[in-house]
Order: structure tokens, then sequence, then C-alpha cells
């Protein structure tokens, strides 16, 4: 359970997420994530990294019964800590030194929608879905980063629903590289690690921060804006509201 980092093969750093039962990251997790992102990223020896997890799906988000019982002590520190946690995971991505693969399987949701949005390239398993249902649990953010897998118009329309999009949807739109059976997910990644691990390293680390560089959307800033409307929406208590409505319904 954590977040480990394993060497497959020469070049390629896989970093893995396990946070059972639905990889919905608690603070520190969000934490450790971008530690051992930028760790692989600074090592030379590696050329690319692959974002993969355990267990039901890719992503959750954040672990909500860890605000919930913070919140319920009269404690904000939960909310403040997932706010930088997951900021630090998304930048940690988006800044690693060399080119990211995405691996997604089951759920990218949230948070996950985060990681994804910011990596370099995604591999999908067929039943893989991708969504924000953050207005379902009381709050904002990650459009900037949903807004970079689909179209505008499509990006509001499922933020404003909390619908899930299918690695098929996303891959037409050109944002999912290739979608495979999911008991192919790690080798179709691994593929495509490999691949770029074969050109020169350090022609590899110039070409990842000049792409970031003309990037049209700065990301970091973007994400922040957003934090700021998830932080008024938990002042005003509406947050607390919503997300204890979603608890009611989870447990029935």
């Amino acid at each position: 359970m954590g977040v480990s980092t394993s060497r497959p093969e020469p070049g390629i750093a896989v970093v893995t997420m396990d946070f059972p039962p639905v990889n919905a990251l608690p603070v520190q997790g969000w934490y450790a994530l971008a530690d051992a992102v930028r760790a692989a990223g600074r090592d030379p020896g590696v050329r690319c990294v692959v974002l993969t997890a355990e267990g039901r799906g890719f992503n959750a988000g954040v672990d909500i019964k860890e605000l919930q019982r913070d919140a319920a002590t009269g404690g904000r520190q939960a909310l403040l800590g997932a706010n930088r946690g997951c900021a630090e995971a998304f930048s940690a991505v988006y800044e690693c030194a060399v080119p990211v693969v995405a691996a997604v399987h089951g759920f990218c949701l949230g948070g996950g929608i985060g990681l994804a949005g910011n990596a370099d390239a995604i591999v999908a398993s067929d039943e893989a879905v991708f969504g924000l249902p953050e207005l379902d649990r009381g709050a904002l953010g990650a459009a900037t980063h949903l807004a970079r897998l689909v179209p505008q118009h499509l990006m509001r329309a499922l933020y404003y629903t909390s619908r899930t999009a299918t690695a098929d949807e996303l891959r037409a739109h050109g944002s999912v590289w290739r979608v495979v059976p999911r008991d192919r997910l790690g080798a179709a990644a691994r593929e495509l690690a490999s691949e770029i691990a074969r050109k020169d390293g350090s022609l590899l680390r110039l070409a990842k921060a000049a792409l970031n560089g003309i990037d049209p959307v700065d990301v970091h800033r973007s994400y922040r804006f957003e934090q700021g409307f998830t932080f008024e929406a938990n002042l005003s208590g509406v947050a607390d509201r919503v997300r204890d409505t979603f608890g009611q319904e989870a447990r029935t």
C-alpha cells in the first residue's frame, strides 16, 4: 500500500499508486506521489516514467472520508493539505524532467484527471472511464486538466453533469494514444515508454522543457485559480452539505 517505484527495463521507471479500496489518496499520499515522480525524473538513467495503479481503478481523487473526519472536529487542515498535495502531484507529473505515460484502467476521476491530464501520453484499458464528479462531492477543480483531454464544450457538459467519457471517446478526440484490453495495459504502456526511452536522454529532457514552454495554458495558475473556488465552497458550508449527502448515498 502506498506509492512505489520499479525499473522493469533500462530507461523506464514505473511509479505505482496503491491505496485500497479505490485509490482515493489521503493528503500524504499526494505528497508521496509527487516525491516519487520528481525523483524518477531527476534520475539521469531514466528517460520515461510510467504512472500506473493497482486495484479497481487508476485514481478516485482525494480521500473524502479524511476531509469529513477533519471537518467534523471543525478543522480545515485536511482540506488545505489535499489542495496543496494535489497541486504538488499534478505539478510533479507536468514538470517531470522526462515524458510521463499514464497507464489508466477502471475509473480516472477527480484527481485522476489532474494526473492523466498533465501526463505526456495516455494508454488506457478498454473499460477505463474519465470524469470529474466534483459537483456531486462538494468540490471544484481539475477542469484545467479535463480541458486538455476533451474539447471545451464537452468538458463543460461533463463537468456540469458529473458524467464520464470512455477511453474510446477520448481516443477519438486524440488525447488517448492507445486503448487495449485490461490485461494488456501494462505491456502497452511500457511499449510506448520503451519507444520514447530509445531517444537520446539529454535531448528528451530538452524536448519536454520546450513543449511545456509553448503550452497555451499555464496549468499551474489555472488550477490554483480553480482551487480558490473550492475553498470558497468550503467556507460557505455548501461543500460540507454536498459531501454529507454524497456520504449518505454511498452508504445506502
